[in-house]
């Protein structure tokens, strides 16, 4: 696995580690619900979901680094059959992000660019 595909999908896995724990812990905090949705409304049923979603972007963040060992460990094929999935996965995610709301493009960008950086770097 080339150098770019593991830096691009290490940062990746933090992005989404990190949102992960702002939605699933920090959601209730106004700054936190302006950075991940532009707005700082919190309806009571929105809490259950952001805690689920959260754990999703913890576990796909969790599914890079698995990978990334894997390979570091001299498995590579699995390695990077894990990485090549979890990248799709984020770039899919990324795309209906933007398709369910265009103002969230930024978004969009910071959960899918890296992905695609890696999955292109990986399958070219």
């Amino acid at each position: 696995m080339n150098v770019i595909a593991q830096v691009c999908a290490l940062i990746a896995a933090a992005i989404h580690l990190v949102v992960g724990l702002l939605e699933s812990f920090f959601y209730d905090r106004p700054a936190v619900r302006r950075f991940l949705t532009l707005s700082e409304d919190n309806p009571p049923a929105l809490r259950l979901w952001t805690f689920n979603v959260g754990f999703y972007n913890i576990f796909l963040a969790a599914g890079l680094i698995a990978g990334l060992v894997a390979a570091w460990s001299g498995h590579e094929s699995v390695g990077r059959a894990l990485v090549i999935y979890v990248s799709a996965f984020m770039v899919a995610g990324g795309i209906m992000l933007f398709v369910s709301d265009r103002r969230l493009w930024q978004g969009s960008l910071g959960q899918g660019l890296l992905p695609l950086v890696a999955l292109v770097t990986l399958l070219v």
